[in-house]
């Protein structure tokens, strides 16, 4: 076999280098543009993934503040909606809410008290009593004395409008309207002949008086129980109407006025009725009763 000898010159062997170099520069080229990229701030990838999440986070807090409304600083108050929007009627009331809160006080007190006291005068004395059982506001405008004395005018009469009384209107109307109650009571029992009703309520004192229509007067509880013994006996289904009923009570005193009418055709008779309040009750005391003599009373007119 013959062997072959192979040499390379100086020229050759510099030649060969370069290529070699060249190549690897290539090569490597190649691999840097393979590789991720990576911001030139110097930020890692992870604090871009960061940066992502807040963006997102604060795209759906922008979102979620359409809903609410500022009610309060520490307790924001969320709007009801349907369908995702609010319509005119919700934003209304939201609106009236929050007024209230920052006001401190609802519609109701923010009336004048003069329409309040207009308002509730509509009102009878057990719906006046009731509507002071449900809240605090509405026991604070009920107990209102200007409430009560409109409601006294209404149900009594307005001969008493100058006076002041001690304990307020709502006192005064309810002792009158216990007065006027014991004072139907006493017409009850005429009706119904009933001289045990009728010893109960006279106070068994000497000094109680009555005066029927007849002009005769008997002195003591027992002289005036004889009385309506004998007119119960003697009247037969009696039958008259009670008119133009006026009351003033003091502080353990009360006294009574009133038209009877026997026949609508007919003169009325004018009562008076005189009680005195004794161990928690009223008591009567002295019943008058006359004939009209054809004067006519003059009616009562507020502010005179």
């Amino acid at each position: 076999m013959e062997s072959i000898a192979f040499s390379l010159s100086s020229p050759q062997t510099f030649f060969v280098a370069l290529v070699f170099t060249f190549l690897s520069f290539f090569l490597a080229l190649l691999a840097v543009r393979s590789l991720p990229f990576k911001p030139k701030s110097g930020g890692s990838a992870t604090d871009l993934s960061t940066s992502n999440k807040n963006e997102k986070l604060r795209a759906c807090c922008a979102c979620n503040c359409n809903d609410v409304v500022s009610g309060s600083d520490s307790e924001p108050l969320r709007a009801p909606h349907l369908n995702g929007g609010t319509g005119p009627d919700v934003t209304e009331k939201t609106a009236t809410v929050i007024t209230e809160r920052q006001t401190g006080a609802s519609m109701m007190e923010q009336l004048v008290p003069e329409i309040t006291t207009h308002a509730l005068s509509y009102l009878d004395y057990p719906s006046l009593c009731r509507l002071s059982m449900t809240n605090s506001l509405m026991r604070k405008a009920a107990n209102d004395d200007n409430a009560w004395k409109a409601l006294y005018h209404k149900d009594f009469t307005l001969e008493q409008d100058g006076i002041t009384p001690v304990n307020g209107w709502k006192a005064y109307y309810a002792a009158t309207r216990a007065i006027v109650n014991v004072n139907t009571e006493f017409f009850n029992f005429i009706r119904e002949r009933s001289l045990a009703e009728m010893s109960r309520l006279w106070l068994n004192a000497d000094y109680v008086k009555c005066v029927h229509a007849s002009g005769e007067l008997f002195s003591g509880y027992n002289a005036v129980m004889q009385s309506w013994r004998l007119a119960f006996d003697w009247e037969q289904g009696v039958n008259f109407q009670i008119r133009d009923v006026r009351a003033r009570v003091l502080t353990d005193m009360a006294w009574v006025t009133m038209k009877t009418y026997f026949e609508i055709d007919t003169k009325p008779f004018i009562v008076t009725n005189v009680f005195e309040f004794h161990n928690g009750r009223w008591y009567l005391v002295h019943h008058h009763s006359s004939d009209m003599n054809g004067e006519v009373e003059q009616p009562i007119v507020q502010g005179q």
